[in-house]
């Protein structure tokens, strides 16, 4: 039976362990061994969609939802609104915002599990799992490079005619002596970012950005590191005249439902900040 459970199901031993202890593997009704062989006609249930207490209080705070299934959610995060709260006390994160949400529209409490990150002044579209099971299935094609997460940027300065697209693998590290800052490093993890000009003027580049990777701060440092840093981006050299949070935006998102199938596309419209600052600049998508 584990090779059932680990083989179709996807279910790693960690969550098997857990199911295990909370009674939440039946067959044909009853608690099994795991090594019991399954036979034509035996019926497996799993629970992999338990009842979850909230570990945090539901708050509302803004954002927009683009998507929403029995398993997982796409949400549009505006500017400003941090995923996770980093102090036990802290309010007003998105994480806060999804306990809302479910509690106020499905009636349903649980744990949000974002799949992947970003940072608290990146605007766009993030992928949540509303379960443990759910998260898994995501983390999984994330660590195989199956999800495709596409940014819109703004950097500073016009790139060189042979910069007008490529691929930045240059690995990144902590700062030794700065709590926030990353920089690229011979001795950091692996990071790599696909980019393509879209537009620019003297002052100002529109890139489009595709991760590969995902470390922290990851297409800031990347940018930053060939000399281009994003407009707004104060922490990595960025100018913040016309605006005051860094000029990057999850534009799409692109993955292929693990239940169904299902080839999933999202598109987020721009921010009226970047919007005016690509209007001020000159710029076009």
């Amino acid at each position: 039976m584990s090779e059932v459970l680990k083989g179709p199901l996807l279910l790693s031993n960690r969550m098997i362990n857990r199911l295990t202890r909370s009674r939440g593997i039946r067959l044909n009704g009853s608690m099994p061994w795991l090594n019991r062989v399954l036979k034509t006609g035996d019926r497996l249930q799993v629970a992999v969609r338990p009842r979850e207490k909230a570990d945090l209080r539901a708050e509302p705070v803004p954002f927009g939802v683009v998507y929403e299934d029995a398993d997982w959610m796409v949400v549009d995060k505006p500017p400003g609104v941090k995923v996770h709260p980093t102090r036990p006390d802290e309010g007003g994160t998105l994480v806060h915002g999804l306990l809302h949400h479910w509690k106020t529209t499905h009636g349903m409490e649980g744990k949000a599990r974002p799949v992947h990150r970003l940072d608290r002044h990146t605007s766009g579209l993030l992928l949540v799992a509303k379960y443990s099971y759910a998260h898994q299935l995501m983390d999984r094609e994330l660590r195989e490079k199956r999800i495709r997460r596409i940014y819109w940027a703004i950097c500073r300065g016009s790139m060189a005619r042979h910069q007008a697209e490529g691929t930045i693998d240059a690995p990144i590290a902590p700062e030794p002596g700065h709590p926030l800052r990353r920089r690229v490093d011979s001795g950091g993890e692996h990071a790599v970012t696909h980019y393509r000009v879209l537009d620019q003027s003297e002052e100002a580049t529109l890139l489009q950005l595709e991760l590969v990777t995902g470390r922290t701060h990851q297409i800031r440092v990347h940018l930053a590191h060939l000399g281009h840093p994003l407009i707004g981006d104060k922490l990595y050299g960025g100018p913040t005249r016309h605006l005051r949070r860094q000029a990057l935006h999850a534009r799409e998102l692109h993955f292929h439902h693990p239940l169904t199938g299902e080839t999933m596309k999202f598109t987020s419209p721009l921010p009226d900040d970047i919007a005016a600052l690509m209007k001020k600049r000159g710029l076009q998508p």
